[in-house]
């Protein structure tokens, strides 16, 4: 007979939704609207609605097949980051365009902004790793509000305080949402949770899942770091698609050879590779602007690599006994190192570039503001949210029901009869 499981969802997951779907219609009803009398070139159209599907594809497909590694977890894996992407897509298009509500009484609509608003959810999808398995769908979507709100106001932070230009500040999602989940598993600590869960382990097809969600994120990667670059530079961004390629392909392998160096039997560990061939991508992405060189990207993709491999294979067991930190998705490996790694390395090309030793100065000053200040900013943000998620109202799973889909979903085939 299956083991029951308490139908805790009904009372909250379905009325919380509907609350904030009704509050989206009306707001959008009120205050959208939908720039359709502009003249676009249909060459233009069709190459901004192509990066708009590639960035969809990784949002969607690639973050959510990327945590299905979990053998019982698959629905959730997939389910909850549909939906947590789609909530957060729509609440970061609303704090977006608070601005311009501001300015003109309207909120403009275009593939740009819903572009924005997918990235912005992009790093409540990378926090929601960290959790995966251990929180109800009712606390990601919580989760997801309040992370696009700290990410939005850091933006907000960095442009008003520090000037720094909106591709930049968006690009620093991987730092944010890496501190921002690990102050939320840390908050939300289980006892017990050094010896292991019980289901918390993968088999052979559930990799095969997970793989390809790296999959579909490594194909898409260089349109993720290129498509908020200014289309009246095409250099500019062809040039952020070949660095972003260069610095996946040394990552790739790279990945392969710590992965086999590090294991005592010489093989490949396919879980720890599906996570570390993409931290080219994530390092290489936010210091985009300084890369001008090819071996540049690429000697960022290697050392990238070796960090994000390295860390995953002796970081993930050392954070959660030291630190109470249980990294489900390991985040911090795979987009935390890689991230700091990009932050530095941006340091270090652009003070190569500069002549001037006061403006180099002036530059490290400011770059360093940036990194603390966003720090600050995910660090307080994750602690609020994780003490409200603690609260006993919204019934987190118990530690003999973490990464079990059949907590969530109906399974016909497993069903009670009574």
């Amino acid at each position: 007979m299956a083991p029951r499981y308490a139908p805790s969802l009904r009372s909250r997951l379905g009325p919380l939704l509907l609350f904030l779907q009704t509050g989206f219609i009306l707001i959008y009803a009120f205050y959208f609207e939908i720039q359709d009398n502009v003249v676009v070139d249909e060459a233009i159209f069709r190459d901004a609605y192509a990066e708009f599907q590639d960035v969809n594809v990784m949002v969607v497909l690639g973050f959510g097949f990327l945590c299905t590694f979990l053998v019982r977890h698959g629905f959730s894996s997939s389910g909850f980051n549909l939906l947590v992407a789609a909530v957060a897509t729509q609440w970061a298009l609303v704090l977006i365009g608070l601005e311009s509500w501001y300015d003109r009484g309207k909120i403009p609509l275009d593939l740009r902004s819903v572009l924005v608003a997918e990235m912005c959810a992009a790093s409540a999808l990378i926090s929601m790793g960290a959790v995966m398995g251990k929180a109800n769908p009712v606390q990601l979507v919580l989760l997801a509000l309040l992370e696009v709100s700290g990410f939005v106001l850091n933006e907000r932070l960095l442009q008003g305080l520090l000037k720094v230009r909106p591709l930049k500040g968006i690009m620093l999602l991987h730092i944010f949402g890496a501190f921002f989940g690990l102050t939320l598993t840390w908050i939300l600590y289980r006892k017990g949770s050094e010896g292991g869960f019980e289901k918390e382990k993968f088999d052979k097809k559930s990799g095969l899942f997970s793989m390809l969600g790296s999959v579909f994120l490594w194909m898409f990667w260089p349109t993720f770091n290129s498509v908020l670059v200014d289309d009246r530079f095409p250099g500019r961004k062809l040039g952020a698609v070949y660095s972003t390629y260069l610095a996946l392909a040394v990552s790739a392998v790279t990945a392969a050879s710590v992965s086999v160096l590090s294991c005592p039997r010489g093989k490949l560990n396919l879980i720890q590779m599906q996570s570390c061939i993409l931290a080219g991508g994530v390092a290489v992405g936010v210091s985009m602007s300084a890369v001008h060189q090819p071996w540049e990207a690429m000697a960022i993709g290697f050392a990238a690599a070796v960090l994000s491999a390295t860390g995953f294979k002796y970081l993930k067991s050392h954070m959660l006994l030291a630190f109470h930190c249980h990294d489900t998705a390991a985040i911090l490996s795979t987009h935390g190192l890689p991230g700091l790694l990009g932050w530095f390395a941006h340091l270090i090309l652009q003070i190569k570039d500069c002549g001037d030793h006061t403006v180099a100065i002036r530059f490290a000053v400011f770059h360093i503001c940036t990194l603390l200040v966003t720090i600050t900013v995910s660090l307080t943000m994750g602690t609020l949210t994780g003490f409200l998620l603690r609260l006993n109202v919204w019934r987190p799973p118990q530690n003999r029901k973490c990464f079990d889909d059949q907590a969530f979903w109906e399974f016909p085939h497993l069903a009670v009869r009574k």
